[in-house]
């Protein structure tokens, strides 16, 4: 990787500077967080019995007088080390949800479930790659061409269609997850109060930008008992039935938009284009749960860095001048977005403009799918309490969690980010930390369990 003088000349100021090797352990500590938050403060560990003081901590011996920890964003654009460590935690959480662990029981992988997605209609033809032929436009496209999907007439091509259905994606979702569980009840010959009686519907969701700029949804669906996921569903609840019922829920699916100023009442709907998938285990389906899981969490990480939007919100359409190699097919988009936010300002369409419109979360889940993004960080924190108490020498029946000790803490936030020779150093930090997390995955034949901290940590 290439260094510019700049680069250089601060990279050997970091090397040679006393606190280097605390500054290697701060940011190894972070993951290689290349946008870590700067902390200054102190903390006071006593025994809450005694009261003695049983360790003191101060940032005035850290390098620069700062604690660095990590940023925590999970956009692989903002912090590709701290992404990778969510994309791992959903990793997780979806897996957890189809073969059970992390407090969801084994009995799930004997539940239907579906690997389904949902995506946005036509808004006008764009260049593509079909399964047969050509694209309209006469020429066959490799995978890399910039100019697939985009708008192959751009002056009939729907672009305020295009941003408004981003913008009600969420509520697009909402209400599918309504339609779905009176489907189903329809099905099964119960009201919807007898169907929680005897079934419930569990999901895991995330979104994922295509190249034309629309957003489409890839969800785990499955049915469990009354009880959630340690019950199981009644007998009538086959993969048939949840199929069908999937696709029936989509197509019922509309959200009115009012019409305003220049722009037109509209009804907004799912595409037609809808797959859904068994997962394994049931049969000798090929979609296998590591497959499922995996792919859920690689979109979990990313925005809409795919269209070649910006990724960070734009508070004036001039700055978009300022943008290199923007595709003319998404600065429309960020356009329409802008000229809608006129007419809709309950809508905040140029305040997510970078995002094609899109405002919804890209990645949840139902309530009782499996455990939760919180559980698995604090599986993370808890192993490096123990870690810190065991290196400072804590007698073993002094657990902080069972209140044996108190901590005092003040921190006052001192900015962010790293200077060009420290974010060199960082960035190798954080392929030396991956490279060795791959290496041991590789050896285990399989990705880390987050119980494992010794690989994950």
């Amino acid at each position: 990787m290439g260094t510019d003088a700049l680069t250089l000349a601060d990279l050997l100021r970091v090397a040679n500077n006393p606190g280097f090797d605390r500054w290697q352990e701060q940011v190894r500590r972070t993951g290689g967080c290349s946008n870590p938050i700067h902390l200054i403060g102190s903390t006071v560990t006593r025994d809450a019995k005694t009261g003695g003081i049983l360790y003191a901590y101060s940032t005035d011996q850290e390098p620069g007088g700062r604690l660095r920890v990590a940023c925590g964003n999970r956009r692989a654009s903002q912090c590709p080390s701290c992404a990778w460590t969510y994309a791992g935690d959903t990793y997780h959480l979806i897996r957890a949800g189809i073969t059970g662990g992390k407090s969801v029981p084994a009995t799930v992988q004997d539940h239907p479930r579906v690997f389904a997605t949902l995506t946005a209609p036509s808004f006008g033809p764009v260049h593509n790659r079909p399964a047969k032929g050509r694209c309209r436009c006469g020429s066959p496209h490799p995978d890399d061409d910039p100019a697939l999907g985009t708008a192959l007439d751009p002056a009939s091509y729907d672009y305020a269609g295009a941003v408004l259905w981003n913008n009600h994606a969420g509520d697009l979702w909402r209400r599918f997850t309504i339609y779905l569980r009176r489907e189903i009840a329809t099905r099964a010959g119960l009201t919807q109060s007898a169907l929680q009686e005897v079934c419930r519907v569990s999901f895991g969701k995330v979104a994922e930008f295509q190249k034309r700029g629309a957003i489409h949804f890839h969800a785990v669906v499955r049915f469990d008992g009354p009880d959630g996921p340690d019950s199981a569903p009644p007998a009538w609840a086959s993969l048939a039935l949840l199929d069908d019922a999937i696709r029936a829920a989509a197509a019922r699916v509309s959200v009115p938009v009012d019409p305003a100023g220049a722009f037109p009442a509209r009804t907004l709907a799912w595409g037609t284009q809808i797959d859904v998938q068994p997962i394994g285990a049931l049969g000798h389906e090929e979609l296998t749960e590591a497959a499922v899981a995996s792919y859920v969490a690689k979109y979990a990480t990313k925005a809409a860095e795919t269209t070649g939007t910006v990724d960070r919100r734009i508070g004036e359409l001039s700055e978009l001048d300022k943008v290199q190699h923007l595709p003319a097919h998404t600065r429309r988009l960020i356009e329409a977005c802008w000229d809608l936010d006129k007419a809709y300002p309950e809508r905040m369409l140029a305040r997510w403009a970078h995002m094609l419109g899109f405002r919804g979360h890209f990645s949840t889940k139902s309530r009782r799918y499996s455990t939760t993004l919180g559980a698995l960080r604090q599986v993370r924190a808890d192993y490096r309490a123990r870690q810190d108490r065991q290196e400072r020498g804590y007698s073993e029946d002094l657990d902080d969690s069972e209140g044996s000790t108190l901590v005092l803490a003040h921190w006052t936030y001192a900015g962010h980010g790293h200077t060009p020779g420290e974010s060199w150093l960082a960035a190798s930090i954080a392929r030396e930390i991956r490279d060795n997390r791959e290496l041991a995955r590789e050896a285990r034949a399989d990705l880390p369990d987050l119980d494992d901290m010794e690989v994950w940590a």
